[in-house]
């Protein structure tokens, strides 16, 4: 189970940053991934660390934002988002897949288990 929380309403140029808890399974066992999907878009990749935190990969919309990191005694993936542009409005998702190899993935459909989403909202 993940649960995703940390969204809000913020000016163009702020910072916002998203937790993901998982729960039920080993957590350092897991990739995991961000996702966002925006009112009548699809869902689009934002972010993946693999399950040590080793490998990191960005959209390109994110790159140099945006910033992936991992706790695993705390069974928790942050998403630090700065310089938040309006066009960042959406409902972000975590994600996760079982993967002790060190792979990370960009797919939505690599991943098994989803978070419920949390909404962030840039305003111009």
């Amino acid at each position: 189970q993940l649960q995703a929380s940390g969204g809000g309403l913020v000016q163009a140029g702020g910072s916002l940053r998203l937790s993901c808890v998982a729960s039920g399974r080993t957590f350092s066992s897991l990739v995991m991934g961000w996702f966002r999907q925006a009112p009548g878009k699809e869902r689009r990749f934002v972010s993946t660390i693999s399950w040590n935190g080793d490998s990191t990969y960005y959209g390109d919309s994110v790159k140099g934002r945006f910033t992936i990191s991992r706790d695993n005694a705390k069974n928790t993936v942050y998403l630090q988002m700065n310089s938040l542009k309006p066009e960042d409005t959406a409902v972000y998702y975590c994600a996760a897949r079982v993967d002790k190899l060190g792979y990370i993935y960009f797919r939505d459909r690599s991943y098994a288990y989803w978070g419920q989403g949390t909404q962030v909202t840039v305003s111009s």
